[in-house]
């Protein structure tokens, strides 16, 4: 099957997941690009994932706030135009700081959205339980970090 040229403006969003404190919405699945996945990804201050890998690259473009990302035994503070890239299986968290924070999100593997799906129905999206967050990503690759 052939990709198909598409747009998706606001309007036409699909619902936002909530997941560990954020919301994130599909805004190309990789059914519809047939190669990588974009994600609009909002959260409030402190909201963010466990330190964890998988094995898909992934890169983040701050768009609003500042945003904390730890990466391996480092950590950086992105202001909007920064992006992040992180090479697969790279153990990495990032927390949105004061006022909250919005990016956009590039995955390189599809599935990534069915990932965020199983999350938002099987998990708290606050003080979520981090041995059923393990399980349900380590369906789809995700590791959380020891």
């Amino acid at each position: 099957m052939t990709a198909r040229p598409f747009t998706v403006s606001p309007e036409e969003y699909a619902d936002a997941l909530e997941i560990v404190g954020e919301q994130v919405t599909v805004l190309a699945s990789g059914e519809a690009t047939h190669g990588y996945e974009i994600f609009l990804q909002r959260g409030p201050r402190g909201s963010g994932p466990p330190p964890h890998s998988h094995p898909w690259d992934e890169s983040f473009f701050v768009t609003r706030g500042e945003i904390d990302f730890g990466i391996g035994a480092d950590s950086k503070t992105a202001a909007p135009g920064t992006l992040v890239h992180l090479p697969a299986g790279t153990v990495h968290w990032f927390r949105f700081g004061p006022g909250g924070g919005e990016m956009i999100s590039i995955t390189s593997r599809l599935g990534a959205s069915r990932m965020f799906a199983e999350m938002a129905r099987e998990i708290a999206p606050v003080d979520p339980d981090l041995g059923r967050l393990a399980e349900v990503g380590g369906r789809h690759g995700l590791k959380l970090a020891d």
